[in-house]
């Protein structure tokens, strides 16, 4: 598996937490005493209040690619050609899972627990990496020429009861996604927020970067009310000693071609069967392999096509979830595909 993968897996240090069991006092409950997520959204005076401890983010597949919507022709070239550098590295240099730098747009939408705390005058943000965002609702409005930011400068206003936030300032230090698509300082991010009932935020997010992008394109996602658990922080520990060794693919597998025809007996659909290689429950995740120009690429949930870098003729790494192996009968018709993580190994077999 590739070394970053274990990194990630360990730099993120979870502390012993209090209070994972401890019941959200204040909120609707069915009869058996389970929150009731499809509850009234509660309203402070005439605006609903965003407040409480929100499960949010998107996708598997947007985290791995969240420009996975836009066309080859939407991004720019010389994007285009550094997400393939950085992936066929495995992210060796992400500033996120080795530099210990959160920030971006890929930390304000990749999944995790967030606290949000709600005032008249400004909406606050808690993230578990203990870093945090700020809304402002005071009739501020963004600077023009910024000093950049890692996270930004937000201003947000109510259009009936939807949240409009609009922020700009970023550095373009940070990278959107694990496929290293990057971005400039001239990026432009708007999020629309409505809470639909209790339990659950429907969220828009719109990217605007004319010096990468050819044209703005919109992610969906969702977010749950986190009832009766506490949020866990992480706190990055880069290790610069082990960080020296992540060079990336060794020099033997810089070296792996594999044909056309070879990729074409790996592309289909696979099922994963199982948590693990002893686990027989039901089908829990689909991936599509695709060949196209003399590469592979897997598309994780229906969303986030990435390139699969070939380590030799049967083993592929997208970066996200480590190394993919593909696994042959005597005929040679491929029947499965090994997926290895830090934490698990998983089965998906082919359609």
């Amino acid at each position: 598996m590739p070394k970053i993968a274990c990194l990630f897996a360990a730099c993120l240090l979870p502390c012993t937490a209090q209070w994972l069991t401890f019941k959200t006092p204040g909120i609707p409950r069915s009869a058996n005493g389970k929150p009731n997520l499809t509850a009234a959204a509660p309203r402070v005076g005439d605006k609903p209040d965003l407040s409480g401890l929100w499960n949010m983010g998107v996708n598997l597949g947007y985290a791995a690619n969240l420009t996975s919507d836009l066309g080859n022709g939407d991004i720019q070239p010389w994007a285009a050609d550094l997400s393939r550098r950085r992936l066929a590295e495995f992210g060796k240099d992400d500033p996120e899972t080795v530099g210990c730098r959160a920030g971006g747009p890929r930390h304000i939408t990749r999944p995790g627990i967030v606290r949000v705390i709600q005032s008249p005058t400004v909406i606050a943000i808690l993230f578990e990496d203990l870093s945090f965002r700020q809304i402002f609702l005071d009739g501020r409005t963004l600077e023009k020429d910024p000093n950049p930011t890692w996270m930004g400068y937000s201003v947000g206003r109510w259009e009936g009861d939807t949240l409009v936030v609009e922020t700009n300032g970023f550095n373009d230090r940070t990278w959107l996604d694990f496929a290293g698509h990057p971005h400039t300082e001239a990026l432009r991010m708007t999020e629309r927020i409505r809470r639909t009932d209790f339990g659950h935020l429907d969220i828009q997010v719109t990217l605007t970067d004319p010096g990468a992008y050819n044209k703005p394109w919109t992610v969906v996602s969702t977010a749950t009310f986190a009832a009766d658990t506490e949020m866990i922080e992480t706190v990055c520990s880069e290790n610069e000693q082990d960080r020296s060794h992540l060079v990336g693919r060794t020099e033997a597998e810089r070296q792996v071609k594999v044909a056309p025809e070879v990729l074409a007996k790996y592309a289909g659909t696979y099922v994963v069967q199982s948590s693990t290689v002893l686990d027989d429950r039901a089908p829990q995740t689909v991936f599509t392999v695709t060949a196209d120009g003399g590469d592979l690429y897997i598309d994780m949930a229906g969303k986030g096509r990435v390139l699969m870098t070939p380590l030799s003729q049967t083993s592929f790494s997208p970066r996200l979830l480590g190394t993919f192996d593909f696994v042959s009968d005597a005929s040679g018709k491929v029947t499965h595909m090994m997926v290895y993580s830090a934490e698990e190994a998983l089965r998906a077999v082919k359609r």
